[in-house]
């Protein structure tokens, strides 16, 4: 269970992120971030009333203020590593995030076996593969720069999502939204801007922030269930989906080391399973 779980939390950030990448070629990277953090923050708010969450144990509360953080951050680093870079190169990078809560849950005393240990490096080269790595080809050192804080970043939330899920899972999400929608209005306030956003603009940018709010609660009981270390790594699957949409809706074709990666994260998900 906590596999599938974690697996389809690859699929709806893989599948956010491909919209919210649709989106940024219109509309700042900070605006689609922010506008879509806010629909999580709705959705979230409403669930938590609803449930009674909000009386759950408070130990969530510093780790859903460095999950907002962090997810904030990377993502605006990703975004704008997207627009300066090119995606073969800034991707592979921020698929390397997940190596920050694999190395911290084995540093915690996680046994994976030897056949899960495989499975996470075949899974997590897959991962990386399907993205498309420019080996080649000369691009600048500031969306490297970026892609590897966005990794980074994006490597601390899961850890901080699995760390608070501990002592509550949907309040650790609540908070983590509560925390990157108020760093956000506070940037905002201060440079006086909407960002450019228009209501035809909203229907996308709430699905973009549903997808990534599912995506946080999958993932989020997936490591209260499994590894840390295992969960990572299946939720780190997110490049497959996205470079699967981009050739089922885009029609962009998939290049021979794209198709070797999606292929290698497959195996990889099966050896994971088997272990």
């Amino acid at each position: 269970m906590p596999a599938v779980l974690a697996l389809l939390s690859s699929l709806l950030w893989g599948s956010a992120d491909f919209v919210g990448g649709l989106l940024t070629r219109r509309l700042p990277a900070y605006s689609v971030v922010a506008a879509s953090q806010a629909a999580g923050l709705v959705a979230t708010t409403l669930v938590a009333l609803a449930t009674g969450a909000y009386r759950d144990d408070t130990g969530w509360i510093p780790w859903a203020i460095l999950a907002g953080a962090s997810g904030s951050l990377g993502l605006v680093a990703f975004y704008a590593a997207l627009a300066t870079g090119t995606m073969g190169v800034v991707s592979p990078i921020a698929a390397l995030g997940a190596a920050v809560p694999v190395v911290a849950g084995i540093a915690a005393g996680e046994q994976p076996s030897t056949l899960a240990l495989v499975g996470m490096v075949v899974a997590l080269a897959g991962a990386v593969a399907a993205s498309g790595p420019e080996l080649a080809g000369a691009t600048g050192a500031r969306p490297v720069v970026l892609a590897v804080v966005a990794g980074a970043m994006f490597g601390l939330a899961m850890l901080s999502i699995a760390r608070g899920a501990e002592h509550s899972t949907l309040m650790t999400l609540w908070g983590m939204r509560a925390t990157s929608v108020s760093g956000f209005l506070v940037a905002a306030l201060a440079v006086r801007t909407t960002g450019g956003l228009v209501v035809r603009d909203l229907a996308p940018l709430g699905a973009v922030g549903l997808g990534d709010a599912g995506a946080n609660l999958m993932f989020a009981l997936a490591s209260t269930q499994g590894l840390v270390s295992v969960t990572a790594v299946l939720g780190s699957l997110y490049p497959v989906v996205t470079v699967l949409l981009a050739r089922l809706v885009l029609h962009e074709r998939l290049l021979r080391v794209q198709q070797a990666g999606v292929a290698a994260a497959l195996v990889g998900v099966a050896l994971l399973s088997l272990g």
